[in-house]
């Protein structure tokens, strides 16, 4: 594991490294130059790309990992693996297309109401998602050539620098107008594609010459099993993430969709680690249980959920105890301010799906990975319901706790079966020290408003001075308490070992 954790490394960095820009762009571009409703349209036609790629791709981006080790040979160029995840997304976009435009109708009586400005835009989404559904594509090609650092670059740094341009010139320089915002929009993702796509032929490990020898009858029987699977998959776990957008949209406008991004971005910070380890040990379990190594898979599944546990914990925290003065430094932060207990409500969901997505994987990649099925189908539905329910009664708020209360019955039913049917246990006694360490930096943060905040409130200064340095010294002590206690409680042996690493501390 130690191998890995240092692969992700890098992945981390640039992950941290495209926080900071969508930081500056969101809430210092995009709430200042942008309103609410130019930014819910922006949010709700980049989802739209996102959900209509995950449709047409028909599961390429799981198939390339589930099955690559059947193709891997150096010497031989993969076999033209790379060849077969070009053509399938082809077919799958056509597809899914003349569906889509099949169901234009639907679409437009859905939103003309509450969110006229996306149905005026709506035409966009078939290329955007094209550009989505190839920049995945080839991601996950580098992905198993374990070549993750440049294709994430160009996802979290390139495409944030991108769209922070398109902001720009539509905002504050004012040269183009709506329709160049969302033309911008477009033009980014297809950049990003093509750079993509470059830098895996300067690897010089792909071939596009098809190699038909490699395809045995069972072969063919289970990518074409699979390949349904992931489809009927895609529809339903794929619609997840995706899903409040559309009703918050639709039921409440698109003032209110772009108060919910925001807060909805805040909490993603949550599953950036996520991000990238979860993508470096992909295709080390995907390995693992094909060579019925099961022993080894759970030792990486309880190592990645313990990382993430710690990690995902802490990042919420710090959020979580210094939102009030983001929202203070937040240009307009009066108005985004609603979205707090949405910032809460999906941390704690983004903290738990963080946490417990490697379980996901690990029954995805083995031969019962047709239960997730039946799991995700169950989710979206109870998903659709409770957004029905609780958004009329609750707002943006029900459309969060529809989100965490799904997503927790998910993983519930994920970890029954792999422990059932794979004998692999994600969850270890070290997690409990981690909810151990979640309570004290809770109450030393219950403390420090108590006693040491109302000091200083009452510092000769502005508002916000006083209250920015309230939360810089408050979460120096925390991540200082927090360091210390993981490693005094020896929570994990690889962030111990970085530790002594960094402050050169002989073990």
């Amino acid at each position: 594991m130690g191998i890995v954790i240092k692969q992700s490394i890098k992945g981390t960095i640039v992950n941290y490294v495209g926080i900071a820009i969508g930081f500056i762009t969101t809430f210092f571009i995009v709430t200042k130059y942008l309103t609410q409703e130019e930014i819910g349209l922006s949010r709700v036609l980049i989802d739209a790309g996102v959900l209509f790629a995950s449709f047409a791709q028909l599961g390429t981006s799981s198939s390339i990992i589930r099955f690559f080790p059947y193709f891997k040979d150096e010497k031989e160029k993969h076999h033209g693996f790379f060849f077969w995840t070009l053509i399938v997304p082809i077919g799958g976009f056509l597809l899914f297309f003349i569906v889509a435009k099949c169901l234009e109708g639907t679409v437009i009586q859905t939103f003309s109401k509450n969110s006229e400005l996306f149905v005026n835009y709506y035409r966009f989404v078939f290329p955007l998602s094209v550009f989505m559904l190839y920049q995945s594509v080839f991601e996950a090609n580098a992905n198993v050539l374990m070549r993750i650092v440049v294709p994430k670059f160009v996802r979290e740094v390139g495409v944030r620098v991108g769209l922070l341009l398109t902001y720009l010139l539509y905002g504050y320089w004012c040269v183009i107008d709506l329709d160049g915002l969302v033309i911008g929009i477009c033009i980014t993702y297809f950049i990003a594609a093509l750079v993509d796509f470059f830098y895996l032929l300067t690897l010089g490990r792909i071939s596009f010459k098809p190699d038909f020898k490699i395809f045995t009858r069972p072969l063919l029987k289970d990518i074409g099993f699979y390949t349904i699977f992931m489809l009927l998959n895609a529809v339903t776990v794929n619609v997840m993430p995706l899903l409040n957008t559309f009703f918050v949209s639709a039921g409440m406008g698109l003032t209110f969709t772009g108060i919910y991004a925001i807060a909805n971005y805040i909490a993603t910070v949550v599953e950036v680690p996520n991000r990238s380890l979860n993508a470096i040990v992909q295709p080390e379990i995907s390995e693992s249980i094909k060579n019925n190594d099961f022993l080894r898979a759970e030792t990486l599944c309880k190592s990645v959920s313990l990382h993430l546990m710690l990690s995902s914990a802490l990042i919420f925290i710090f959020i979580w105890i210094n939102l009030d003065a983001l929202f203070l430094l937040l240009p307009n932060g009066e108005a985004y301010e609603a979205g707090k207990s949405v910032v809460l409500i999906l941390g704690i969901a983004k903290f738990f799906n963080s946490t417990l997505f490697v379980s996901s994987s690990a029954l995805n990649y083995s031969k019962y990975y047709y239960w997730s099925l039946v799991f995700t189908v169950m989710l979206t539905s109870m998903a659709v319901v409770l957004n029905v329910l609780l958004i009329p009664r609750l707002g943006m708020d029900g459309a969060a706790l529809s989100h965490l209360f799904s997503y927790l019955t998910f993983y519930l039913c994920l970890l029954i079966v792999i422990r059932i049917k794979l004998d692999i246990n994600i969850l270890s006694v070290a997690q409990l020290k981690v909810v151990a360490l979640i309570a004290g930096l809770l109450l030393l943060n219950f403390g420090w408003v108590k006693l040491i905040t109302p000091l200083f409130m009452k510092l000769p200064f502005s508002m916000l001075m006083d209250t920015m340095a309230d939360a810089t010294f408050k979460s120096l002590v925390l991540l200082v308490v927090s360091v210390g206690l993981s490693y005094s409680w020896h929570i994990s042996e690889d962030l111990n070992s970085l530790v002594r690493k960094v402050l050169r501390i002989k073990h």
